[in-house]
């Protein structure tokens, strides 16, 4: 795929990584400690024994610089933060003084890059046409997580516009990152569009990071790179100062290594903020979502399942979860999911029409610097620059919003209620003909191999559509590789069941073992095998 553009801030940033790499270490950090692998907890557990937040964040950025243009050259990471070590500076002296933030504090984390920061670094979304985006503010998500300590390490690659601009996309490409590279399997997705938080967290570039979803954003990157995801309840966290596609599906999402790391996460995302509306609630649901966590959280709860259809290897290895949800104590009833004729199509026509004012809203509100004000500038944008932006795919979803009226379109708002009293409506009457809180089937299939003709070739069923369009909760816990590639379970609940469903998906995670660490080999056998649950 192409290598990154040198242009504008984008080499700068790049020699500043560079830079800071190069930097003199203190004597403490001469020997840097081991990050592969480490939970939120272990890495608390060093700082308390000594190892400094400093030395840790130095191990991360030294992996991110081995492997993420060099080694398996993943392309996760788009720009590392120039201001990473003074952040964990700070922290070291916080805990010398005894006066820690909570759980994150000097802890690294990543950004997904269409998430504002006020680090020196722009957010671009992947395009070009952002790349001087450096607003020098953080989206209040991005400010709760720093009130916590939590050290910003860089930003994420991420399919361009997250996966709006075109039908024929190859997800986790951008024109700023190139395309981002599964470390499970070289030659296949890494999936979107949080592709590079996908990637990058489960080769261990940082502790956790933060995707966002508008339909299957958060939880097929994890699926699809063995991590934990979540697609929170739309309204829990803020949306301000995130690029946008649609205020009714977006959100951002906490993606990590295990169940935990994503509770202790999300319970520094979550808050009300008055420039989203959505989130008035969010405040009587701020929580310590990790501490209620229990291996016992499975024991008598009634459990719709949806199998759908799927591939008999993908079969065999949900059967094999189901198999120790009920071994845990739940009862699991079989359900059938609804007819929801017209939803899709209704779907698509708000994300049409909402892309179109929502992304004019924050366009003409980024600094004098970026020249793409309009959707339509940065349609011109894209067809001046099409050598760089659209070597593989074009822009007619671009194009179809455009020529829209926005949210003043006719059909709008009957397209909205149409496509969320049938999402809302297929998960309620699951969850009643069970008699259960939660839903679970399989997120998504294994990932299919990247291809800059076709585009992506999704596989198997997915669990995104429904939670996506109803603004209910989706998490998705790895439940083990088929063929050598990681799938997920999703545990689908209704609006606010966040706790419940983190509940479910660690008991599940404890007993299961399911994960298995990437091995980044070039490619996978296709055959027959599949591997076991441990």
């Amino acid at each position: 795929m192409t290598g990154r553009p040198k242009i504008g801030g984008i080499t700068m940033r790049r020699l500043a990584a560079l830079l800071l790499l190069a930097a003199p270490l203190p004597a403490l950090a001469q020997s840097l400690p081991v990050v592969e692998e480490q939970s939120i907890d272990q890495l608390r557990a060093a700082m308390a024994s000594g190892t400094s937040s400093e030395a840790i964040t130095r191990a991360y950025l030294a992996r991110i610089e081995a492997m993420d243009r060099k080694g398996p050259s993943l392309r996760a990471v788009i720009a590392v933060n120039p201001d990473a070590i003074a952040e964990a500076k700070a922290s070291d002296a916080r805990r010398k003084a005894k006066k820690l933030l909570g759980p994150l504090d000097g802890v690294p984390i990543l950004i997904k890059d269409n998430i504002e920061t006020r680090d020196p670094i722009a957010t671009t979304a992947g395009s070009l046409a952002l790349k001087d985006n450096v607003t020098k503010r953080d989206a209040p998500v991005v400010a709760l997580l720093r009130a916590r300590g939590a050290v910003i390490l860089g930003k994420t690659n991420l399919s361009e516009w997250a996966n709006i601009r075109s039908t024929k996309s190859m997800s986790g490409w951008s024109a700023v990152g190139g395309l981002v590279r599964n470390p499970y399997a070289l030659d296949r997705t890494a999936c979107g569009s949080s592709s590079g938080t996908g990637a990058g967290i489960a080769a261990s570039f940082a502790a956790a990071g933060l995707g966002t979803e508008t339909d299957g954003s958060v939880v097929c990157p994890s699926s699809m790179n063995g991590l934990v995801g979540l697609k929170p309840t739309v309204g829990l966290v803020s949306r301000s100062y995130v690029v946008p596609i649609s205020h009714s599906q977006d959100t951002p999402g906490p993606m990590a290594r295990s169940v935990k790391d994503a509770a202790i996460l999300l319970s520094a995302m979550v808050g009300a903020d008055p420039a989203d509306p959505a989130t008035a609630d969010a405040g009587k649901y701020r929580r310590d979502y990790a501490a209620a966590l229990t291996p016992n959280g499975l024991k008598g709860l009634r459990i719709a399942v949806y199998r759908g259809e799927m591939p008999t290897l993908e079969k065999v290895q949900f059967e094999r979860a189901l198999a120790v949800l009920k071994a845990l104590g739940a009862v699991l009833v079989d359900v059938t999911r609804p007819k929801t004729e017209g939803m899709g199509d209704a779907e698509f026509d708000v994300l049409k029409f909402e892309l179109k004012s929502d992304l004019d809203k924050y366009l003409a509100a980024t600094p004098p610097a970026v020249k793409t004000r309009t959707l339509d500038q940065v349609i011109a944008f894209n067809s001046a620059n099409a050598a760089t932006e659209m070597p593989y795919f074009a822009q007619e979803i671009f194009d179809m919003a455009a020529k829209s009226k926005g949210v003043d379109e006719p059909t709008y708002k009957d397209q909205r209620a149409k496509s969320l009293a049938a999402a809302k409506g297929a998960i309620d009457k699951m969850l009643a003909d069970a008699g259960a809180t939660i839903l679970v089937q399989p997120t998504y299939g294994p990932a299919w191999l990247s291809d800059p003709v076709y585009g992506d070739q999704y596989t198997g069923p997915s669990s995104s559509e429904l939670p996506a369009i109803s603004g209910y909760p989706n998490l998705t816990v790895p439940m083990g590789l088929v063929r050598g590639l990681p799938v997920g379970i999703s545990f689908i609940g209704p609006v606010y069941s966040e706790q419940a469903l983190l509940n479910a998906g660690y008991a599940y995670e404890q007993a299961s073992k399911a994960r298995v660490a990437p091995r980044y080999l070039p490619t996978v056998d296709a055959g027959p095998n599949i591997e076991a649950v441990r």
